[in-house]
């Protein structure tokens, strides 16, 4: 089946391609996100109908607002292992230059620890700020991910507060665009 025109833009890297997310990328997506120690710092585990719509979901915000998740690919093998997202909350819409964009990342348990996210949340965080008119960024990590928190700080954020998000402690990170 050929894949359909799409939006989303490609972003690479020395060792990744960001790109759009595809059918074939779900039953990965389906098993992380069905795996109750790989996600235990998102919201919660997702059964197989519930990752199809966030799934989806993911994929739709390129349509709504020309942000939103990719597919990690490794360029090398063209494997798939993770998302990343440079993104607008639904409560960001029609904010203009005042929204704040959101960057999110997950690697696959099996990828994870070869610097994957950061260099994935590196560019997407570069590509939000050069195509969206924002003054800055934010990533929420949960209080005991201190893998993420050390990728957002990698990737140039600071801490700025703390919050709860889905009922949950996080710690918000953030960063300015630079001129």
């Amino acid at each position: 089946m050929a894949l359909p025109p799409t939006p989303v833009p490609r972003v690479t890297t020395e060792r990744l391609v960001l790109r759009e997310l595809r059918l074939q990328d779900f039953e990965a997506y389906a098993a992380f996100m069905a795996d109750p120690v790989a996600t235990r710092f998102l919201t919660q585990t997702a059964d197989r109908r519930v990752a199809w719509r966030g799934f989806a979901a993911l994929s739709g915000q390129w349509l709504l607002n020309g942000a939103g998740w990719w597919g990690v690919e490794v360029a090398a093998t063209g494997e798939m292992v993770g998302t990343v997202g440079a993104f607008f909350r639904e409560t960001e819409i029609g904010k203009g230059s005042d929204a704040v964009l959101e960057v999110g990342w997950t690697v696959y348990p099996a990828h994870q620890r070869r610097g994957y996210a950061t260099e994935a949340a590196r560019a997407a965080l570069a590509h939000g700020f050069a195509h969206h008119d924002v003054k800055r960024a934010i990533a929420y990590v949960g209080t005991e991910n201190v893998a993420s928190s050390k990728v957002a700080l990698a990737i140039g954020m600071t801490h700025d507060g703390e919050t709860e998000f889905w009922d949950e402690p996080v710690i918000r990170y953030a960063r300015s665009r630079t001129p």
